[in-house]
């Protein structure tokens, strides 16, 4: 007789109710039963019992009656260890391991079965192979996207780089054509000039001279400033900033500006109460105003309105990044005006050297781009707005300075027949040319000169005996030593020895944009002899 028979009915029922749900239900059921084997107290278990669905799911048949280590003994401390803290601790598990000897991945729920003395723990599982691989090929997708965006990222980034080079290259092309026409024109002026006053002078004709010198010295001029425009652009003029409100140059420069308009531009200025101090060049700011009132006025022609404004603004992340500068307080200067605007299409292109709208001989394509240079040597920048028939406005912002404001000491220049008095000055530069014109001119107001053609010479004379009452030093030297480098080593030689630097374009980064120590000027090529003796008269004596 069965041993189920001697049960009452009812159990009967609920016993064949749970063996038939135990029999057909979908995932794997076993209940396993640990014992002691030869690795150990408790280190192998038997399935005692299991469900057709254990099959299904694991892959192994006939399991009843089998033991761990006998079925996969590679895979067998594992899976000890994940039942065996089920059993030892009484606390259920859940967790997705491989079973490697079928290749099926199983998601498990185990749970032990009476107490611990019984040593047996059950265990539900599924088979979700099929979900694991759609997993992984969802992995491997994802994986392989992301490869191929950051290859379509590099492609892109591959392509703007080359449009950024093909943009900067036509930008270099323009700005050499542009300088070429300008520069060779301006070269025809001057070597003109020299071959007829030497053909003047030969044919004994001297007293017409004077109007080839004139064209000669005008067109030197003209050039001057061109390559002043163009440094202001590269961002490599020779600053002399100092701490002032902006508002106090409105008067000068709506006067400059008026002159230089005409009756038909009205010109009103907007000053903000309480501006704050900016470090800027005051000079450089001016130029640039009066750049940005020329603009308007040629966008006027028949007549119209230029404003000049300032104020004080405060720019947070948004804000600044929109102007590509850094969060904080500026001063903004703005010049707008009521005149024919900018087409959209080409507004981003203004700023660009020789770049213009204007007819061919009307422009030279520098007053923006010089602007431009001028803002973001100030450490700060340049914003045009513009609509088509409505006007332009042209915001130049420069940092807060935090400090007070300059009082500037205007200095009276010596006189030109003031005599050097017997001073000896050295002057040390590699063109000859520049040298003896220095050295001419100073001789012939007294002083005494002693040459040197690089900067180890100059700095020979300066270890020697030799009387030295100021240097004058070009910035870009040969030899080894720059101008800064050789005036630093004559003031450990001579201390407050008065020193004018002569400075060409590159050079300007070794004298930190013009910041010098007291006793010490700079002089920008090319330079006026006279601009030159006068310097040299206020450095060798200051307090006359």
């Amino acid at each position: 007789m069965d041993a189920d028979d001697d049960l009452p009915a009812d159990a009967m029922s609920h016993l064949n109710r749970y063996r038939t749900l135990f029999e057909t239900m979908d995932d794997g059921f076993c209940i396993i039963e640990f014992f002691d084997g030869p690795n150990g107290p408790l280190s192998d278990y038997i399935h005692v019992e299991a469900n057709a669905a254990y099959e299904r799911n694991a892959g192994i048949p006939n399991v009843v009656g089998q033991k761990l280590r006998e079925m996969v003994p590679e895979e067998a401390d594992g899976w000890v260890e994940l039942y065996g803290s089920v059993l030892h601790t009484g606390k259920p598990i859940r967790f997705r391991r491989e079973l490697v000897a079928t290749g099926r991945h199983l998601e498990v729920s185990s749970f032990r079965v009476g107490p611990f003395e019984d040593h047996q723990v059950a265990v539900l599982f599924k088979d979700v192979t099929d979900q694991v691989r759609a997993e992984n090929a969802l992995n491997e997708l994802n994986s392989s996207l992301e490869i191929r965006i950051a290859e379509a990222l590099a492609e892109r980034e591959e392509a703007e780089s080359a449009l950024r080079q093909i943009q900067k290259m036509e930008a270099v092309g323009q700005l050499s054509g542009g300088l070429a026409h300008d520069f060779n024109n301006l070269l025809a002026g001057i070597s003109g000039a020299f071959e007829m006053i030497a053909a003047r002078i030969a044919q004994g004709r001297s007293g017409e001279v004077d109007r080839y010198l004139a064209a000669g010295q005008g067109a030197t001029r003209r050039a001057a400033a061109l390559t002043h425009r163009l440094l202001a652009f590269s961002r490599r003029q020779t600053l002399t900033p100092s701490a002032v409100v902006v508002n106090r140059l409105l008067p000068d420069v709506t006067e400059l500006v008026h002159r230089t308009v005409g009756p038909a531009i009205e010109v009103e200025t907007v000053a903000a109460t309480g501006l704050w101090p900016a470090l800027v060049d005051t000079n450089q700011l001016e130029n640039a105003l009066l750049n940005l009132c020329i603009n308007a006025r040629d966008a006027m022609p028949g007549g119209g309105r230029i404003m000049i404004e300032t104020g004080n603004r405060w720019l947070d992340e948004r804000a600044a990044k929109e102007h590509a500068l850094e969060p904080g307080q500026y001063v903004s200067v703005c010049v707008s005006d009521t005149g024919t605007g900018i087409d959209k299409a080409i507004i981003d292109r203004v700023f660009d050297p020789f770049f213009t709208t204007k007819p061919i001989g009307q422009g030279t394509g520098l007053g923006l781009s010089m602007v431009y240079g001028f803002a973001r040597q100030s450490n700060g920048h340049v914003r045009i707005y513009s609509e088509v028939g409505q006007g332009t406005m042209v915001c130049i912002y420069l940092p807060r300075h935090r400090g007070e404001e300059d009082i500037t000491v205007e200095f009276q220049l010596p006189p030109l027949t003031e005599g050097g008095a017997g001073e000896s000055i050295l002057v040390v530069d590699d063109e000859p040319t520049v040298r003896l014109l220095i050295v001419d001119s100073l001789s012939e107001m007294g002083y005494s000169c002693i040459e040197a053609a690089d900067g180890p010479a100059g700095l020979k004379i300066l270890q020697s005996d030799a009387r030295i009452s100021m240097m004058i030093t070009d910035v870009g030297l040969p030899g080894g030593l720059n101008g800064r480098q050789v005036a630093e080593a004559a003031r450990d030689l001579r201390p407050d020895l008065p020193v004018l630097f002569v400075t060409g374009y590159a050079e300007n980064a070794v004298l930190n944009h013009g910041h010098v120590e007291p006793g010490m000027e700079v002089l920008t090529k090319p330079f006026a002899i006279d601009d030159l003796v006068r310097r040299v008269g206020r450095l060798i004596r200051p307090q006359d």
